[in-house]
């Protein structure tokens, strides 16, 4: 078998705002990490500003002071996008109400719903619980009464209320004009 022929890249790889990020997560000044490693200061903000490259060796004595991977350094992001109106739709329950998964199915750190509600429009006709850590409501326009065990909440556009995912609830457009609120659920709800 024939191996495919490798071109060099001459495009520089931009890795300084992951090292700030590491640093700033370690709650580093960039004095401590020069202290640490043996490289100066100035060297280090031109490295966190992608004005100057690392030897590897360098970059091997920085990554062990951040503790990190330097293939985290290199890695490109999982992304998801998911453009206006293209958003899948699901079906929670309730009456008067149209949601959509605006995050990816196979996303399961944070799952965010859009639902776009009727006027009158209705939850379940009992209380309800979704499996999730923290369950966050954000009214984007209109209004909703969120129907908790012993409190009842009216939001209107721009309002948010967060409360334990697993806490029983229910909610209701009370007014005559269409309500659009984002859920955003933490984890994602499990299927």
């Amino acid at each position: 078998m024939k191996a495919l022929p490798i071109e060099p890249s001459n495009a520089p790889v931009a890795i300084g705002s992951r090292i700030r990020a590491a640093r700033q997560s370690q709650r580093m000044t960039i004095e401590q990490v020069a202290d640490a490693t043996g490289l100066t200061k100035g060297f280090l903000s031109r490295v966190e500003r992608d004005l100057t490259s690392p030897s590897v060796a360098s970059l091997v004595t920085l990554c062990q002071v951040l503790s990190i991977a330097i293939g985290d350094l290199f890695a490109v992001p999982e992304t998801y996008l998911t453009r206006a109106g293209d958003a899948p739709r699901i079906s929670l329950g309730g009456e008067g109400i149209v949601e959509r998964l605006l995050t990816s199915r196979s996303e399961r750190r944070v799952q965010v719903l859009q639902a776009d509600i009727a006027p009158h429009g209705t939850g379940e006709s009992e209380l309800y619980a979704v499996d999730c850590d923290v369950d966050v409501l954000h009214v984007v326009r209109g209004q909703l009464t969120l129907i908790m065990t012993n409190e009842r909440y009216t939001l209107r556009a721009g309002d948010t209320l967060t409360f334990p995912g697993r806490e029983p609830h229910s909610w209701v457009n009370p007014s005559a004009e269409p309500t659009t609120v984002l859920w955003v659920l933490v984890p994602a709800a499990s299927r």
